[in-house]
């Protein structure tokens, strides 16, 4: 056996024959990598949606508005400038970033949003948000925006009517949807203005309107109160929807 005093001369004279270098298949595990490097090699695909050019029917005109003048009050913000479309359907206006410009080519019918500065984050993400209002706009008082709603289920329908029992009227003149969807009583649902609503069938509805986003949030209001389930395939689906219908739970 060993002392205590031998063990620890051993010990240096092992270390001390050991060599210092690391061997081949070691180095790469003793490597230190950037904290940064990206986990794919490949360039950023930027979205190129804010330098896309909008087409500007010939029944359209597109009108941009200085704010009015404030004399006699004092603000550190400035007011943003308001764009003006105006077509066949009617007349919609918009707000336009103190930071963006519009540049209107009557010739070609083009309208281009251009921004000042691309690395400014909050100025790329407006970009390409401004230009999709616009050319919602622009497509809303021109040909309109639609939604069809399709009622699947034993019993279900739905129609317009000009007055309601258990909604009060909201302008002069509203008119209602009522849907049949499995409940005790009949849903009664009041039409935003600008939105107009047909029943071409008991089952089927459909919304028209200049403003994509209030025919849209409309038909998402009405498919609040009956889902899609995905047992048996009930609901009210918008559009396209369609659901993945699940297996049965057999006991």
């Amino acid at each position: 056996m060993l002392s205590s005093t031998s063990k620890a001369t051993y010990a240096r004279l092992t270390d001390a024959a050991r060599p210092s270098v690391l061997l081949d298949f070691l180095t790469p595990a003793f490597v230190r990598t950037s904290a940064a490097r990206p986990f794919s090699c490949s360039s950023h695909c930027r979205s190129r949606i804010g330098n896309a050019p909008v087409s500007i029917p010939a029944e359209v005109n597109l009108r941009l508005l200085e704010p009015p003048s404030r004399r006699k009050v004092v603000s550190r913000v400035e007011p943003p400038r308001i764009i003006e479309v105006e077509g066949p359907l009617g007349k919609m206006s918009m707000a336009l970033p103190t930071y963006m410009t519009l540049d209107q080519n009557l010739e070609t019918r083009k309208a281009t949003l251009k921004i000042p500065d691309r690395k400014e984050r909050k100025h790329r993400e407006m970009w390409g948000t401004t230009r999709a209002y616009l050319q919602n706009h622009v497509l809303g008082v021109s040909e309109g925006h639609n939604a069809i709603l399709r009622l699947i289920g034993v019993g279900f329908r739905a129609s317009v009517e000009p007055t309601a029992t258990t909604v009060k009227p909201e302008y002069p003149g509203q008119q209602y949807v009522s849907l049949k969807v499995g409940y005790s009583h009949p849903i009664e649902l009041g039409l935003p203005q600008g939105v107009k609503a047909s029943t071409p069938q008991p089952t089927r509805i459909l919304l028209e309107g200049t403003d994509k986003e209030a025919v849209n949030q409309f038909a998402a209001e009405i498919r609040m109160w009956r889902k899609p389930e995905p047992y048996k395939g009930k609901g009210i689906f918008v559009n396209g929807e369609t659901i993945r219908l699940k297996a049965k739970k057999i006991k």
